[in-house]
Protein backbone atom coordinates (compact mmCIF):
# COMPACT_ATOMS: atom_id res chain seq x y z
CA UNK A 1 0.00 0.00 0.00
CA UNK A 2 0.96 3.61 -0.48
CA UNK A 3 -0.41 6.45 1.66
CA UNK A 4 -0.27 10.02 0.35
CA UNK A 5 -0.48 12.47 3.24
CA UNK A 6 1.14 15.22 5.27
CA UNK A 7 2.26 15.64 8.91
CA UNK A 8 -0.43 18.27 9.58
CA UNK A 9 -3.31 16.08 8.33
CA UNK A 10 -5.28 14.40 11.19
CA UNK A 11 -6.96 11.81 8.93
CA UNK A 12 -3.55 10.87 7.52
CA UNK A 13 -2.43 10.11 11.07
CA UNK A 14 -5.57 8.03 11.61
CA UNK A 15 -4.98 5.94 8.49
CA UNK A 16 -1.30 5.36 9.29
CA UNK A 17 -2.11 4.47 12.89
CA UNK A 18 -4.73 1.95 11.74
CA UNK A 19 -2.37 0.26 9.28
CA UNK A 20 0.50 0.20 11.78
CA UNK A 21 -1.71 -1.30 14.49
CA UNK A 22 -2.71 -4.11 12.14
CA UNK A 23 0.93 -4.60 11.14
CA UNK A 24 0.28 -3.75 7.49
CA UNK A 25 3.32 -2.57 5.55
CA UNK A 26 2.87 0.62 3.55
CA UNK A 27 4.89 3.36 1.89
CA UNK A 28 4.28 6.89 3.14
CA UNK A 29 4.56 9.79 0.70
CA UNK A 30 4.63 13.31 2.17
CA UNK A 31 3.10 15.73 -0.33
CA UNK A 32 4.97 18.61 1.34
CA UNK A 33 8.39 17.12 0.54
CA UNK A 34 7.73 15.22 -2.71
CA UNK A 35 7.27 17.69 -5.60
CA UNK A 36 5.69 15.03 -7.84
CA UNK A 37 3.15 13.82 -5.27
CA UNK A 38 0.58 16.55 -5.95
CA UNK A 39 0.66 15.80 -9.66
CA UNK A 40 0.11 12.09 -9.01
CA UNK A 41 -2.84 12.95 -6.74
CA UNK A 42 -4.36 15.14 -9.45
CA UNK A 43 -4.07 12.32 -11.96
CA UNK A 44 -5.81 9.87 -9.61
CA UNK A 45 -8.52 12.32 -8.54
CA UNK A 46 -9.24 13.99 -11.90
CA UNK A 47 -7.72 17.23 -10.75
CA UNK A 48 -8.35 16.84 -7.02
CA UNK A 49 -5.62 16.71 -4.40
CA UNK A 50 -7.34 15.42 -1.28
CA UNK A 51 -5.39 13.58 1.41
CA UNK A 52 -5.12 10.99 2.73
CA UNK A 53 -5.25 8.97 -0.46
CA UNK A 54 -4.54 5.25 -0.11
CA UNK A 55 -3.35 3.30 -3.15
CA UNK A 56 -3.90 -0.46 -2.78
CA UNK A 57 -1.69 -3.23 -4.22
CA UNK A 58 -4.14 -3.87 -7.06
CA UNK A 59 -3.75 -0.26 -8.26
CA UNK A 60 -7.11 1.01 -7.04
CA UNK A 61 -7.27 3.88 -4.58
CA UNK A 62 -9.56 5.50 -2.02
CA UNK A 63 -9.68 9.08 -0.81
CA UNK A 64 -9.85 9.42 2.98
CA UNK A 65 -11.08 5.85 3.59
CA UNK A 66 -12.68 5.14 6.96
CA UNK A 67 -11.41 2.45 9.31
CA UNK A 68 -14.16 0.05 8.20
CA UNK A 69 -13.20 0.47 4.55
CA UNK A 70 -9.54 -0.12 5.38
CA UNK A 71 -10.46 -3.14 7.48
CA UNK A 72 -12.35 -4.74 4.62
CA UNK A 73 -9.51 -4.12 2.16
CA UNK A 74 -6.99 -5.87 4.41
CA UNK A 75 -9.31 -8.83 5.00
CA UNK A 76 -10.49 -8.29 8.58
CA UNK A 77 -13.64 -9.98 9.89
CA UNK A 78 -16.14 -7.27 10.86
CA UNK A 79 -19.21 -9.33 11.75
CA UNK A 80 -19.87 -12.09 14.24
CA UNK A 81 -21.07 -15.42 12.84
CA UNK A 82 -23.93 -15.67 15.32
CA UNK A 83 -25.84 -13.52 17.79
CA UNK A 84 -25.63 -15.71 20.92
CA UNK A 85 -22.60 -17.01 22.86
CA UNK A 86 -21.74 -18.24 26.33
CA UNK A 87 -19.19 -15.45 26.70
CA UNK A 88 -18.25 -12.21 24.95
CA UNK A 89 -14.67 -11.06 25.51
CA UNK A 90 -14.27 -7.35 24.81
CA UNK A 91 -10.66 -6.64 23.90
CA UNK A 92 -8.18 -8.70 21.88
CA UNK A 93 -4.95 -7.88 23.68
CA UNK A 94 -2.93 -10.37 25.76
CA UNK A 95 -5.54 -10.50 28.56
CA UNK A 96 -8.48 -11.03 26.20
CA UNK A 97 -6.71 -13.59 24.02
CA UNK A 98 -5.46 -15.55 27.05
CA UNK A 99 -9.03 -15.65 28.35
CA UNK A 100 -10.25 -16.79 24.92
CA UNK A 101 -7.71 -19.62 24.68
CA UNK A 102 -8.71 -20.91 28.13
CA UNK A 103 -12.40 -20.52 27.28
CA UNK A 104 -11.94 -22.78 24.27
CA UNK A 105 -10.09 -25.33 26.41
CA UNK A 106 -12.94 -25.26 28.93
CA UNK A 107 -15.61 -25.77 26.28
CA UNK A 108 -17.01 -22.26 26.69
CA UNK A 109 -18.42 -20.79 23.48
CA UNK A 110 -16.67 -17.41 23.31
CA UNK A 111 -16.10 -14.58 20.85
CA UNK A 112 -13.45 -11.85 21.02
CA UNK A 113 -14.36 -8.35 19.82
CA UNK A 114 -11.64 -5.72 19.52
CA UNK A 115 -12.06 -2.07 18.52
CA UNK A 116 -8.63 -1.91 16.94
CA UNK A 117 -6.05 -4.58 16.16
CA UNK A 118 -5.75 -8.00 17.77
CA UNK A 119 -2.70 -8.11 20.00
CA UNK A 120 -3.29 -4.82 21.78
CA UNK A 121 -0.44 -2.54 22.80
CA UNK A 122 1.92 -5.50 22.85
CA UNK A 123 1.54 -5.67 19.09
CA UNK A 124 3.12 -2.24 18.54
CA UNK A 125 6.07 -2.73 20.90
CA UNK A 126 9.43 -2.72 19.17
CA UNK A 127 10.77 -5.53 21.36
CA UNK A 128 9.55 -7.37 24.46
CA UNK A 129 12.40 -8.57 26.59
CA UNK A 130 10.74 -9.58 29.86
CA UNK A 131 8.13 -12.15 28.80
CA UNK A 132 8.99 -15.66 30.05
CA UNK A 133 10.00 -18.23 27.47
CA UNK A 134 11.84 -15.87 25.12
CA UNK A 135 15.40 -15.54 26.45
CA UNK A 136 16.49 -13.43 23.47
CA UNK A 137 13.38 -11.27 23.52
CA UNK A 138 10.73 -11.10 20.82
CA UNK A 139 9.15 -8.32 18.77
CA UNK A 140 5.74 -7.22 19.99
CA UNK A 141 4.22 -7.88 16.58
CA UNK A 142 5.50 -11.45 16.48
CA UNK A 143 4.32 -12.21 20.01
CA UNK A 144 0.89 -10.75 19.25
CA UNK A 145 0.68 -12.85 16.08
CA UNK A 146 1.47 -15.96 18.15
CA UNK A 147 -1.33 -15.15 20.61
CA UNK A 148 -3.75 -14.72 17.71
CA UNK A 149 -2.58 -17.90 15.95
CA UNK A 150 -3.06 -19.94 19.11
CA UNK A 151 -6.55 -18.57 19.61
CA UNK A 152 -7.42 -19.40 16.00
CA UNK A 153 -6.01 -22.92 16.43
CA UNK A 154 -8.52 -23.44 19.23
CA UNK A 155 -11.30 -22.20 16.96
CA UNK A 156 -11.97 -18.95 18.81
CA UNK A 157 -14.06 -16.51 16.79
CA UNK A 158 -12.22 -13.18 16.45
CA UNK A 159 -13.71 -9.88 15.29
CA UNK A 160 -11.45 -6.82 15.01
CA UNK A 161 -11.85 -3.15 14.01
CA UNK A 162 -15.34 -3.22 15.57
CA UNK A 163 -15.96 -1.43 18.85
CA UNK A 164 -18.45 -2.18 21.62
CA UNK A 165 -20.87 0.68 22.23
CA UNK A 166 -22.83 -0.67 25.21
CA UNK A 167 -23.33 -3.64 27.54
CA UNK A 168 -26.75 -3.96 29.13
CA UNK A 169 -28.71 -6.50 31.13
CA UNK A 170 -31.68 -8.23 29.58
CA UNK A 171 -33.22 -10.38 32.32
CA UNK A 172 -30.59 -13.05 33.03
CA UNK A 173 -28.58 -12.33 29.87
CA UNK A 174 -26.21 -9.59 28.73
CA UNK A 175 -26.60 -7.70 25.46
CA UNK A 176 -23.41 -6.36 23.89
CA UNK A 177 -24.00 -3.75 21.18
CA UNK A 178 -21.39 -3.35 18.43
CA UNK A 179 -20.56 -0.31 16.30
CA UNK A 180 -21.45 -2.42 13.25
CA UNK A 181 -25.06 -2.53 14.43
CA UNK A 182 -24.95 -6.16 15.59
CA UNK A 183 -26.09 -7.21 19.05
CA UNK A 184 -24.55 -10.18 20.83
CA UNK A 185 -26.34 -12.01 23.63
CA UNK A 186 -24.27 -13.88 26.23
CA UNK A 187 -24.37 -15.24 29.75
CA UNK A 188 -21.22 -13.36 30.76
CA UNK A 189 -18.76 -10.73 29.52
CA UNK A 190 -15.05 -10.22 30.20
CA UNK A 191 -13.88 -6.65 29.67
CA UNK A 192 -10.19 -6.67 28.71
CA UNK A 193 -9.99 -3.41 26.78
CA UNK A 194 -6.84 -2.15 28.46
CA UNK A 195 -5.90 1.48 28.88
CA UNK A 196 -4.47 4.05 26.54
CA UNK A 197 -1.35 6.02 27.31
CA UNK A 198 -2.04 9.69 26.80
CA UNK A 199 0.08 10.97 23.97
CA UNK A 200 1.73 14.29 23.29
CA UNK A 201 0.07 14.72 19.88
CA UNK A 202 3.10 16.52 18.47
CA UNK A 203 4.82 16.11 15.08
CA UNK A 204 7.05 13.05 14.88
CA UNK A 205 5.43 11.11 17.73
CA UNK A 206 3.33 8.61 15.77
CA UNK A 207 6.19 7.37 13.62
CA UNK A 208 8.60 6.91 16.55
CA UNK A 209 6.43 5.01 19.04
CA UNK A 210 8.25 1.77 19.79
CA UNK A 211 11.34 3.12 18.02
CA UNK A 212 12.79 5.16 20.85
CA UNK A 213 9.53 6.66 22.15
CA UNK A 214 8.03 4.57 24.95
CA UNK A 215 5.35 4.61 27.64
CA UNK A 216 6.72 1.99 30.05
CA UNK A 217 10.14 2.20 31.68
CA UNK A 218 9.79 -1.23 33.30
CA UNK A 219 9.14 -2.75 29.88
CA UNK A 220 11.65 -0.85 27.74
CA UNK A 221 14.16 0.78 30.09
CA UNK A 222 16.65 -2.12 30.00
CA UNK A 223 17.16 -1.55 26.26
CA UNK A 224 19.00 1.67 27.15
CA UNK A 225 21.54 0.30 29.57
CA UNK A 226 24.67 2.45 29.27
CA UNK A 227 22.92 5.22 27.31
CA UNK A 228 24.28 8.71 27.92
CA UNK A 229 20.83 10.25 28.31
CA UNK A 230 17.11 9.47 28.21
CA UNK A 231 14.25 11.96 28.50
CA UNK A 232 11.21 11.58 30.74
CA UNK A 233 8.21 13.73 29.81
CA UNK A 234 5.83 14.40 32.71
CA UNK A 235 6.00 15.60 36.29
CA UNK A 236 3.68 13.34 38.30
CA UNK A 237 4.37 10.35 40.52
CA UNK A 238 4.51 7.92 37.59
CA UNK A 239 6.98 10.08 35.68
CA UNK A 240 9.42 10.40 38.56
CA UNK A 241 9.06 6.78 39.67
CA UNK A 242 9.75 5.59 36.15
CA UNK A 243 12.57 8.11 35.91
CA UNK A 244 14.21 6.58 38.98
CA UNK A 245 13.93 3.18 37.34
CA UNK A 246 15.52 4.54 34.17
CA UNK A 247 18.41 5.96 36.20
CA UNK A 248 19.49 2.37 36.80
CA UNK A 249 20.29 2.10 33.08
CA UNK A 250 21.05 5.54 31.65
CA UNK A 251 23.82 7.84 32.86
CA UNK A 252 21.51 10.86 32.82
CA UNK A 253 17.74 11.29 33.03
CA UNK A 254 16.30 14.59 31.85
CA UNK A 255 12.79 15.38 33.13
CA UNK A 256 10.64 17.79 31.10
CA UNK A 257 7.34 18.93 32.62
CA UNK A 258 4.72 21.34 31.30
CA UNK A 259 4.16 22.95 34.71
CA UNK A 260 5.76 22.38 38.09
CA UNK A 261 6.32 18.87 39.42
CA UNK A 262 3.15 17.38 40.89
CA UNK A 263 4.68 14.22 42.37
CA UNK A 264 4.74 13.65 46.13
CA UNK A 265 7.20 15.87 48.06
CA UNK A 266 9.26 12.82 49.11
CA UNK A 267 9.60 11.66 45.52
CA UNK A 268 10.46 15.16 44.32
CA UNK A 269 13.20 15.51 46.93
CA UNK A 270 14.68 12.15 46.03
CA UNK A 271 14.89 13.07 42.34
CA UNK A 272 16.14 16.62 42.89
CA UNK A 273 18.94 15.36 45.13
CA UNK A 274 20.11 12.78 42.58
CA UNK A 275 22.93 14.13 40.36
CA UNK A 276 21.80 11.84 37.52
CA UNK A 277 18.67 13.96 37.06
CA UNK A 278 18.24 17.24 35.20
CA UNK A 279 14.78 18.75 35.74
CA UNK A 280 13.27 21.45 33.56
CA UNK A 281 9.70 22.63 34.23
CA UNK A 282 7.49 25.08 32.39
CA UNK A 283 8.13 23.70 28.92
CA UNK A 284 5.86 22.63 26.08
CA UNK A 285 6.94 19.76 23.84
CA UNK A 286 7.06 21.08 20.27
CA UNK A 287 8.06 17.92 18.39
CA UNK A 288 9.96 14.65 18.50
CA UNK A 289 12.76 14.28 15.98
CA UNK A 290 13.90 11.05 14.39
CA UNK A 291 16.91 9.88 12.48
CA UNK A 292 16.65 6.89 10.10
CA UNK A 293 13.41 5.78 11.65
CA UNK A 294 14.51 6.02 15.30
CA UNK A 295 14.03 8.68 17.93
CA UNK A 296 16.82 11.29 18.10
CA UNK A 297 15.74 14.33 20.11
CA UNK A 298 12.98 16.24 21.91
CA UNK A 299 12.28 19.81 20.82
CA UNK A 300 10.73 21.91 23.61
CA UNK A 301 9.73 25.55 24.11
CA UNK A 302 10.07 27.46 27.37
CA UNK A 303 6.62 28.78 28.25
CA UNK A 304 7.93 32.03 29.76
CA UNK A 305 10.75 33.05 27.41
CA UNK A 306 9.44 31.30 24.26
CA UNK A 307 12.99 30.01 23.72
CA UNK A 308 13.22 26.69 21.86
CA UNK A 309 15.56 23.94 23.06
CA UNK A 310 16.63 20.67 21.45
CA UNK A 311 17.49 17.75 23.74
CA UNK A 312 19.23 14.82 21.97
CA UNK A 313 18.77 11.50 23.79
CA UNK A 314 18.71 7.76 23.28
CA UNK A 315 15.00 7.56 24.08
CA UNK A 316 11.98 9.49 25.32
CA UNK A 317 9.56 8.05 27.87
CA UNK A 318 6.15 9.73 28.02
CA UNK A 319 4.25 9.64 31.33
CA UNK A 320 1.41 12.13 31.14
CA UNK A 321 -1.38 9.81 32.23
CA UNK A 322 -3.44 6.73 31.40
CA UNK A 323 -7.04 6.54 30.26
CA UNK A 324 -8.89 3.23 30.76
CA UNK A 325 -10.91 2.13 27.74
CA UNK A 326 -14.25 1.48 29.41
CA UNK A 327 -16.56 4.35 28.47
CA UNK A 328 -19.04 1.95 26.84
CA UNK A 329 -20.01 0.53 30.27
CA UNK A 330 -21.91 3.59 31.47
CA UNK A 331 -21.69 5.44 34.76
CA UNK A 332 -23.29 2.84 37.04
CA UNK A 333 -20.34 0.44 36.96
CA UNK A 334 -17.97 1.13 39.88
CA UNK A 335 -14.63 2.72 39.04
CA UNK A 336 -11.72 4.02 41.09
CA UNK A 337 -10.53 7.64 41.10
CA UNK A 338 -8.61 7.07 37.87
CA UNK A 339 -11.60 5.58 36.08
CA UNK A 340 -10.35 1.96 36.22
CA UNK A 341 -12.88 -0.82 36.86
CA UNK A 342 -13.15 -1.98 40.46
CA UNK A 343 -13.41 -5.75 40.82
CA UNK A 344 -14.05 -8.09 43.73
CA UNK A 345 -12.09 -11.23 44.66
CA UNK A 346 -13.68 -13.10 41.74
CA UNK A 347 -12.71 -10.31 39.27
CA UNK A 348 -16.40 -9.52 38.75
CA UNK A 349 -17.30 -5.84 38.42
CA UNK A 350 -20.28 -4.22 40.12
CA UNK A 351 -22.32 -5.21 37.06
CA UNK A 352 -23.43 -8.81 37.53
CA UNK A 353 -21.90 -11.20 35.02
CA UNK A 354 -19.34 -8.66 33.77
CA UNK A 355 -15.72 -9.41 34.69
CA UNK A 356 -12.58 -7.34 34.09
CA UNK A 357 -9.00 -8.33 33.33
CA UNK A 358 -5.75 -6.62 32.44
CA UNK A 359 -4.92 -2.94 32.32
CA UNK A 360 -8.55 -1.76 32.44
CA UNK A 361 -8.88 -3.20 35.96
CA UNK A 362 -8.14 -1.17 39.09
CA UNK A 363 -4.90 -2.29 40.73
CA UNK A 364 -3.43 -3.92 37.62
CA UNK A 365 0.32 -3.66 37.14
CA UNK A 366 0.24 -2.64 33.45
CA UNK A 367 2.62 -5.49 32.57
CA UNK A 368 2.23 -8.02 29.78
CA UNK A 369 2.81 -11.09 31.96
CA UNK A 370 0.31 -10.04 34.60
CA UNK A 371 -2.26 -9.16 31.91
CA UNK A 372 -2.06 -12.73 30.60
CA UNK A 373 -2.49 -14.05 34.14
CA UNK A 374 -5.41 -11.69 34.69
CA UNK A 375 -7.13 -12.97 31.57
CA UNK A 376 -6.75 -16.59 32.64
CA UNK A 377 -7.94 -15.86 36.19
CA UNK A 378 -10.95 -13.91 34.91
CA UNK A 379 -11.91 -16.79 32.63
CA UNK A 380 -11.72 -19.34 35.45
CA UNK A 381 -13.86 -17.06 37.64
CA UNK A 382 -16.27 -16.63 34.75
CA UNK A 383 -16.56 -20.41 34.45
CA UNK A 384 -17.55 -20.61 38.12
CA UNK A 385 -20.17 -17.94 37.47
CA UNK A 386 -21.58 -19.87 34.50
CA UNK A 387 -21.68 -23.07 36.57
CA UNK A 388 -23.40 -21.32 39.48
CA UNK A 389 -26.05 -19.94 37.13
CA UNK A 390 -26.49 -23.32 35.43
CA UNK A 391 -25.16 -22.09 32.09
CA UNK A 392 -22.30 -24.57 32.15
CA UNK A 393 -21.82 -28.09 33.50
CA UNK A 394 -19.19 -28.45 36.21
CA UNK A 395 -16.13 -29.72 34.40
CA UNK A 396 -12.59 -28.43 34.37
CA UNK A 397 -9.61 -29.32 32.24
CA UNK A 398 -6.39 -29.68 34.26
CA UNK A 399 -4.23 -26.57 33.86
CA UNK A 400 -1.16 -28.53 32.77
CA UNK A 401 -2.73 -30.10 29.69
Amino acid sequence: MTVYGAPWCPHCKRVKKFLAAHRVRYTSIDIDTDPQAIERLKEMQDGGQIIPTVVYPDGTHEVNPGDEALARRIGLTLEADRSAYDLVIVGGGPAGLAAAIYAAREGIDAIVVDASALGGQAGISDKIDNYPGFPDGISGGELADRFVAQARRYGVELVSAVSVTAIEHDDDELNTSLSSGQQLTSHAVIVATGSTYKRLDVPGEDGLIGAGVHFCATCDGPFYKGADEVVVIGGGNSALEEGLHLSEFAKKVRVLARSGLTASPVLQERVRSDPQFDIRTGVDIVSLEGDRGRFAAVVARDRDSDEVFRFPAAAAFVFIGLKPNNGFLGHDVERDAGGFLVTGPTMETSMAGVFAAGDVRSGSTKQLGSAVGDGIAALLMTRRYLEAHHHKASQAIPAWK
